[in-house]
């Protein structure tokens, strides 16, 4: 039988979180169906004042999925942030606005980045239908799109730091049959992201730790501009010219030679093309909210994030209100 998971009260008003679960035609994997909400359409307006030099969460969410853990927050979780964020004043935008300074959000309101790690299934899942191919409601992806649709202001605006051929589906948002998913279906999701605004950034090639793992090749430099590249590569293979602008470390490792992180070049030994990368915006793996980009000790090649850890986001923001 379904159920209906209650809802929650954030601040002064009450936050919709209703999850419907059901069985998944075709798949074993739950699904969350977000009932009728209704529209919120008129912009919260917090009693925050302006402030230009503000930190900025920059959120790290990896897996979305069935239980809560280092790595992995729940479905309903993940539900609860987006409500909680939307009701207390905060509107999306991307790593690369925020590094442009193009910070376009209603008076009143405060930008928040979301950023999404490893391309798991978790995060964007199809569920094929008599053929006909659909987002999964219960991948990020899903329940993104469905928390827009009655959220006035919340845009398709986050910033996916993709893998391409690493393991148990991490390539792409799944192949080879984990949680169902075809390896022909992973381009197809990454254009998609593409076409509906979301940001696409660089990963390395399988999530290599580029100071242990390249301490263990023939040539470290080349090991690392290589899994870079690579992961620059694949991204231009589904959407053809697409300028990667944002890289994030695998693990925050750093390679030796930091620069490497920041710009290098490799040459495929089939083609001899060369492949060069220049990033406008490095990711580290924690440090908390990120300094404005309006600071002048702004370093978009060292940009702090907010890993989402139990109820650590609610927490680092309330603190961030108490402090203006």
């Amino acid at each position: 039988m379904p159920s209906v998971v209650g809802c929650a009260r954030v601040g002064m008003l009450s936050a919709f979180c209703g999850v419907v679960f059901g069985a998944c035609r075709g798949s074993d994997v739950p699904v969350v169906r977000v009932a009728a909400a209704r529209d919120v359409t008129a912009p919260q307006s917090p009693s925050r004042a302006p402030n230009k030099l503000g930190r900025i969460a920059v959120l790290e969410y990896h897996l979305i999925g069935d239980h809560e853990g280092f790595y992995s927050v729940t479905r309903e979780h993940f539900l609860s942030d987006l409500e909680y964020l939307y009701a207390n004043g905060y509107r999306p935008i991307t790593v690369s606005e925020m590094v442009d300074r193009k910070i376009d959000v209603p008076a009143g309101l405060s930008p928040v980045v979301f950023t999404f790690d490893d391309a798991s299934p978790e995060q964007f899942r199809y569920v094929e239908t008599n053929g006909k191919l659909e987002i999964d409601p219960t991948s990020a992806v899903g329940i993104w799109m469905d928390f827009a649709k009655t959220h006035r202001g919340w845009s398709n605006k986050a910033t996916f730091c993709m893998l391409p051929a690493a393991a148990v589906g991490h390539a792409f948002f799944g192949d080879r049959g984990v949680q169902g998913q075809k390896s022909e279906w992973r381009l197809q999701k990454v254009k998609w992201l593409a076409q509906q605004g979301f940001e696409l950034c660089d990963h390395t090639l399988w999530h290599a730790n580029l100071s242990r793992d390249a301490k263990h090749s023939k040539d470290p430099e080349a090991f690392v501009q290589e899994q870079i590249a690579r992961g620059q590569l694949a991204i231009d293979s589904a959407v053809a010219g697409y300028k990667v602008r944002t890289f994030a470390l695998p693990q925050g490792a750093w390679p030796n030679n930091r620069a490497l992180a920041h710009q290098g070049a490799w040459r495929d030994p089939k083609s001899g093309k060369v492949i060069a990368y220049k990033f406008d915006a490095i990711l580290e793996v924690g440090g908390g909210a990120s300094r404005s980009p309006f600071d002048p000790q702004f370093d978009p090649l060292r940009l702090a994030r907010l890993q989402v850890i139990g109820n650590s986001m609610q927490k680092s923001l309330e603190q961030l209100d108490k402090t203006g």
